[in-house]
């Protein structure tokens, strides 16, 4: 059944407006009518079972049929910073991880970054991020639609490194401690936490200096490696949420 994500506001009591994009890929693409039924979230706290009530030039309006339980999302909160890779391999990462399980996203700019910054270009980048992960949510039937949050400098990315509850830098150079050895404890220990936050640092294509793996350490990050193979910048992520997930329990039995 299609999902879509509207904002509170427009989440009522007893019905819901969807409009924009949403509402045009309702009346042309599904070609809906009244009756057909999808599900609409606000993304924050409320989801529920409608159906299409009318459609009007650019807006559908759905009846609420029930509500539904928000049981979609894991109990850990995945925030990917990725140093922003080249071309539109950022997209495929928020598109992916978003798909996994993350719950955040967090660009930076890291010593070997290739890509140009520049700021005048940055609002429309970030736009699209943000739809994509919208679609990505809905296509995977999220209960809300992760955060993409504007780049960061490497700086700025290591002072929030104590907002969270572990933090894993992944590094290629790293020989000792693997991503499973180092969450396996931690998660044991978490016992029915439902809150803990995860930051999982991925480096550009040319990866990370030594520098900036002695400045991640200092800040309090844990560096770890993914394994014997060298994965692409845009796989990294995708394989730690996935590891992390899979070792919280959200990849096994309901």
């Amino acid at each position: 059944m299609q999902r879509y994500f509207v904002s509170p506001e427009n989440f009522g009591e007893d019905s819901v407006t969807i409009g924009g994009e949403d509402a045009r890929h309702i009346a042309r693409v599904m070609r809906g009518k009244a009756g057909d039924k999808l599900i609409v979230s606000d993304g924050v706290s409320r989801e529920a079972l409608a159906e299409i009530a009318s459609i009007g030039e650019g807006i559908v309006t759905v009846s609420i049929i029930e509500n539904m339980p928000m049981t979609q999302e894991a109990r850990v909160k995945i925030t990917v910073a990725q140093s922003l890779p080249k071309g539109d391999k950022m997209e495929i990462v928020i598109q992916k991880c978003t798909e996994i399980g993350a719950a955040s996203f967090q660009p930076f700019l890291s010593e070997r970054t290739i890509v140009q910054y520049d700021e005048r270009k940055e609002s429309k980048r970030l736009d699209r991020w943000r739809k994509i992960a919208k679609e990505a949510a809905e296509q995977a039937h999220r209960n809300i639609v992760p955060e993409v949050a504007a780049p960061q400098t490497w700086k700025q990315l290591l002072k929030s490194v104590d907002r969270y509850d572990a933090v894993y830098f992944c590094y290629e150079k790293e020989e000792g401690l693997q991503l499973r050895s180092a969450v396996a404890p931690w998660a044991a220990q978490l016992g029915d936490a439902s809150k803990a936050s995860v930051l999982v640092i991925v480096g550009p294509e040319g990866g990370f200096s030594e520098g900036e793996c002695g400045e991640a350490e200092a800040a309090g990050a844990v560096s770890v490696g993914l394994g014997k193979r060298i994965l692409r910048c845009e796989t990294a992520g995708m394989v730690a949420a996935a590891c992390i997930l899979y070792e919280t329990g959200e990849m096994g039995e309901a």
